[in-house]
């Protein structure tokens, strides 16, 4: 790693990184070394290292971490390195053991802030407490839910609380692990202007060539930092080994970050065209969806001795979309000819399908 000072942002940056797993002392002492070298030589800086000690996992057998020897190695690793260290607690259990332990930063993870009962005992467990705590966006595409859980604890803790950014679990999400849906994260940011966000590229990815992209993204949208997983030999991993990154690869990544002028209509654009991009996706795929419902509905036609074109539904439909438009402030000749557009396709798809059947 070659000594240069890399660029500042403009605004306050927080990066977390380490691994996904806590899985030894050896381990842990590998990225700390790292993290002590990359912040002696660059300006822009790692705070803590971050490693997971209890693991929720989707199936029974699969490795969940190992708990409170693993909460040993982190304070070990802070008291020879001086870096702060940053884990998960899931329980109100969690949180008396990283108290006893000495941890600096906790997180709630996506599986946790999605259930109020758990979000209630671990913000009850916070009473009084000046911990950092940073709260994961719930699984589902939410922005209640995940208010409500950095509300709980902000309603009982004393001490600094962000959100984190991590994706939502959709049923395709491709080409992504979780879906980014960038909208809900930049009203989060928008609504809760005093809650810094953190970006997790990697759960969103997850596969990690798809990490720097994204955490580029999140740089783009004004977040407030990254949380990575990064890991000496990930493919190693005893947990998600296919979105940690290497030493060398984060190295990469971190330097190869762009900090634009947030004082611009640059980074406002940009938070708008990633929006953009995906609602042209949902449209894409609702017209999908529709067009193959009107293949269906000539089926039918067809079995029945129905013309292709029936006027008075597709009156119904014109004066239904053009009410809508009125609604929604829309102009009426745009709804008019983008309706004719879709209508014109239906009516193609139902005539070939005659022919196709004849």
């Amino acid at each position: 790693m070659q000594a240069s000072k890399q660029q500042t942002p403009a605004r306050q940056f927080t990066t977390f990184a380490g691994p996904c797993s806590a899985e030894s002392l050896s381990q842990l002492k590998a990225v700390a070394r790292f993290i002590k070298k990359w912040n002696e030589e660059h300006n822009l800086q790692i705070q803590a290292l971050r490693a997971g000690v209890w693991k929720p996992r989707t199936h029974p057998g699969e490795f969940d971490g190992y708990g409170t020897q693993a909460l040993e190695w982190l304070q070990q690793i802070k008291t020879e390195s001086g870096l702060a260290v940053a884990t998960e607690v899931a329980t109100a259990h969690h949180v008396e053991c990283c108290l006893k332990a000495g941890i600096d930063i906790l997180w709630v993870g996506a599986r946790t802030t999605s259930n109020p009962f758990l979000m209630q005992e671990i913000a009850s467990a916070l009473q009084g407490c000046s911990l950092p705590v940073w709260i994961k966006n719930p699984i589902s595409p939410d922005l209640g839910l995940w208010r409500g859980a950095v509300e709980r604890v902000a309603a009982t803790s004393k001490g600094f609380i962000g959100a984190i950014h991590r994706g939502f679990g959709l049923y395709n999400s491709a080409p992504y692990r979780n879906a980014p849906l960038w909208e809900i994260a930049v009203e989060m940011k928008r609504s809760c202007p005093h809650i810094p966000l953190l970006c997790d590229p990697s759960h969103i990815g997850g596969k990690r060539d798809l990490v720097a992209e994204i955490a580029q993204t999140g740089v783009d949208l004004e977040m407030d930092g990254l949380m990575i997983e990064v890991h000496p030999e990930p493919e190693k991993a005893l947990s998600d080994a296919r979105q940690q990154l290497d030493l060398k690869a984060f190295e990469q990544l971190l330097s190869g970050l762009r900090f634009r002028d947030t004082q611009s209509s640059t980074a406002r654009m940009t938070q708008i065209r990633c929006i953009l991009d995906e609602i042209d996706d949902e449209l894409v795929q609702l017209i999908a969806r529709r067009m193959r419902l009107v293949e269906e509905i000539g089926k039918l036609k067809k079995a029945s001795n129905l013309s292709v074109l029936q006027m008075d539904r597709w009156n119904t439909v014109v004066e239904r979309a053009l009410d809508q438009a009125r609604t929604q402030g829309l102009d009426e000749n745009f709804v008019r000819s983008l309706f004719n557009c879709i209508h014109s396709e239906a009516l193609r798809l139902q005539q070939d399908s005659k022919k196709e059947e004849n």
